[in-house]
């Protein structure tokens, strides 16, 4: 098997732990891309395990469990997933976990957080002793108002689940986190510390939860700048495939963390 550049990729046939990102990797909003299907099954027949790390918090693991369902892969469970905002939970966890957190987010992040004991609010306080901000959809006026008054007036812990510039959509697409945090930014003067993507924490977490080596794993994603680089700095290969944000003239110029191991046209083109 060779990659786009014609690069020896058979060693990925001995890999055994792959970890996916979503959007532009094995789907485009609601469509899945070829080979998908076919490719998840030939790696749980090998004996190896797929895992979805994906950087996008605007869902719960549950609403992307459904989602799967939906787009055709029913055999998909909340085991396949980590996400930036489970990788957001447990630091607000561990560092803020009997604080009350202001969240700017989606109603679904929200209410995950509730229902796994952490005390959110959506609203301006005085009594909030850290701040979230994730990709969000539901973005608005009100929302942004309220998250520049709480940073204006409070210094307090500001955390963002990821620092994706865009998340694609079939018409091309849409502001992500990074975005929506610039754009405070200017406003405010301040800066979030990014959870997601491209630190190596999520593959790391997922390696050590399932028990395989940087030698056994890959990361296999669309954007140089999240997931190539979360791979690279967790000391394993990794796979940019074309089908996402990247563009050829992104890989040329790549350097340091942001070159991947191989890049494929799609997730099609894995042999196993």
């Amino acid at each position: 098997m060779k990659d786009y550049f014609g690069k020896d990729a058979t060693a990925l046939k001995d890999k055994k732990l792959f970890l996916f990102d979503m959007d532009g990797t094995v789907y485009l909003d609601e469509t899945l891309f070829d080979g998908v299907k076919e490719l998840l099954a030939a790696i749980v027949k090998k004996g190896g395990r797929y895992v979805f790390i994906t950087n996008n918090a605007s869902k719960s693991v549950k609403d992307y469990v459904a989602k799967m369902h939906r787009l055709g892969l029913t055999n998909i469970t909340d085991e396949h997933f980590f996400t930036s905002a489970q990788a957001a939970y447990d630091l607000l966890k561990e560092k803020h976990g009997n604080d009350l957190i202001y969240v700017q987010a989606t109603k679904s992040l929200v209410a995950e957080y509730k229902a796994k004991g952490l005390k959110i609010t959506t609203e301006y306080t005085d009594e909030a002793r850290a701040i979230l901000v994730g990709f969000d959809p539901e973005f608005t006026g009100d929302k942004v108002y309220i998250t520049c008054k709480m940073l204006a007036k409070h210094d307090l812990p500001y955390y963002a689940t990821n620092p994706d510039w865009v998340c694609p959509v079939e018409f091309g697409y849409i502001p992500d986190c990074g975005s929506m945090c610039q754009s405070i930014e200017r406003a405010t003067g301040k800066k979030p510390m990014f959870i997601g993507k491209p630190e190596p924490t999520m593959v790391l977490t997922v390696m050590k939860k399932f028990g395989y080596t940087a030698q056994e794993t890959v990361v296999v994603g669309d954007r140089l700048y999240t997931d190539i680089a979360s791979g690279n700095r967790a000391g394993v290969d990794t796979i940019c495939v074309l089908s996402g944000e990247v563009t050829l003239a992104d890989i040329e110029n790549a350097t340091g963390v942001e070159i991947p191991t191989f890049v494929l046209n799609s997730v099609k083109e894995i042999e196993l």
